[in-house]
């Protein structure tokens, strides 16, 4: 290349300073609001004049009744979705909603949603989910063999599926998850976890301290995983009724691990025994699923767990909580049971009742569902159990395969828009922002 076409070449790459400005990444999502709808479209009109003229996005807006959040990474994009926002067309990246009266909770995953490296995005964009999830990592590394973390961020899934670092791991994520949403002002109402999510669930109310929390979660993992395998699970299109009738005489072998939705149950226990129930319900045209999974939890094979577990719980202080719960071992508001060791060996083994424990939280008047976990699979389980889900937002805050910070903020998005507090300065304050997710 001789040196006049070097120089053609780099004249034809490089960038104006408007187009500089145009892919300059924003410092966080837009937040708009207004007290009504056209109010809200003029307001969007100024602020594309604020971002064409500045390049910069203004401070969020005071809350008000009709509200928009526009996840942006850089100036174009920001302004092609105020563009459809004037004209009340819909566009990839906004979220938009009126501030209602609903309450707000938030779910915690079970087991079965772990990856490899679930988190990493949001470990190094911000400081407080890496602060808490380093600090959960070292109280249950006292009671591991081999450092969480290394587990976590291992790229073959091998050691993260066996449930003695499975339960830890979905802990530490939805712990940290919870102190990051908490960073960023975002307050629930009201708890509930499926399964080892309810221990999560426990810490963030103030059950159970982080060093109690962390000696639960590491010793029931390592007990379960000392069972003998065998055990399996499978799910069910049907209903409990329909499931129930077919364990008689079966009971020391199998039985309902968990009740997911009107039609919707995991049976669990002897190979033997769950599959021959599992055929008898197939040749009915019901639908059934093996789960991947190496013990058959919530099932009779768990009794060998129940008295080592409590003499390893028994002297556990247990707090009042802070943030009320509803409980899925019972599907109800969580009484003073949960602050026993009874309640968390019958946990172990009892079935999980989230189908009710839903119910239960759309009666007390909750339409905004924040799934805390690695990925979402009681979202679309919740939707399934509300008797007005047209009403509700089922919101992930991770998914899998998908980028980690960018969902977040659309779950934080999707709150703020249908009336919850979020502190927008502190989201951009305490992270790397959206544009670099």
């Amino acid at each position: 290349m001789n040196a006049t076409t070097a120089t053609a070449s780099a004249a034809a790459t490089e960038e104006t300073p408007a187009e500089e400005a145009a892919a300059t990444p924003l410092s966080g999502p837009l937040v708009l609001s207004a007290d009504g709808e056209q109010a809200l479209r003029d307001r969007a009109g100024r602020l594309r004049e604020h971002l064409l003229r500045t390049g910069e996005a203004p401070a969020p807006d005071a809350p008000g009744a009709h509200r928009a959040v526009v996840l942006a990474a850089d100036r174009d994009e920001a302004v092609r979705a105020l563009d459809a926002l004037i004209e009340g067309a819909p566009a990839a990246g906004t979220v938009t909603g009126r501030a209602g009266t609903g309450r707000l909770a938030y779910l915690f995953t079970g087991q079965g949603a772990q990856r490899p490296g679930m988190g990493a995005e949001l470990h190094r964009a911000f400081p407080a989910y890496a602060d808490a999830f380093e600090e959960v990592c070292a109280a249950l590394d006292a009671h591991l063999p081999h450092p969480l973390r290394e587990i976590v961020d291992d790229p073959d899934p091998a050691r993260l599926a066996r449930t003695e670092y499975t339960q830890p791991a979905t802990f530490a994520v939805e712990v940290a998850l919870f102190r990051l949403l908490e960073s960023f002002g975002l307050r629930p109402d009201v708890l509930a976890g499926h399964s080892i999510g309810e221990i999560a669930a426990a810490h963030a109310a103030g059950v159970l301290t982080l060093d109690d929390a962390a000696r639960l979660v590491a010793g029931r993992g390592r007990l379960m995983q000392a069972l003998p395998e065998g055990g399996v699970m499978v799910a069910v299109l049907a209903s409990e009724a329909d499931v129930l009738p077919l364990l008689e005489g079966r009971t020391a072998t199998v039985g309902v691990a968990a009740v997911n939705g009107p039609n919707s149950v995991v049976l669990a226990g002897e190979r033997a025994a769950v599959e021959e129930i599992a055929a008898l319900l197939k040749a009915e045209g019901r639908k059934t699923r093996a789960l991947p999974v190496s013990h058959a939890f919530h099932s009779p094979l768990m009794e060998d767990v129940l008295a080592p577990f409590h003499a390893l719980i028994e002297d556990t202080a247990f707090g009042e909580p802070e943030i009320p719960l509803v409980s899925t071992l019972t599907g109800l508001p969580a009484g003073d049971d949960i602050r026993t060791p009874g309640y968390w060996v019958r946990h172990v083994r009892g079935a999980v009742r989230f189908a009710d424990a839903v119910r239960t939280l759309e009666d007390q008047g909750v339409t905004t569902f924040v799934e805390i976990g690695p990925d979402a699979p009681l979202t679309g389980l919740a939707k399934s159990c509300l008797t007005t889900p047209e009403d509700a937002a089922l919101v992930p805050t991770l998914r899998r395969a998908r980028p980690e910070v960018r969902t977040l903020t659309a779950a934080l998005a999707q709150a703020h828009v249908r009336g919850a507090d979020v502190d927008w300065q502190a989201f951009r304050d305490g992270g790397a922002g959206l544009a670099r997710s």
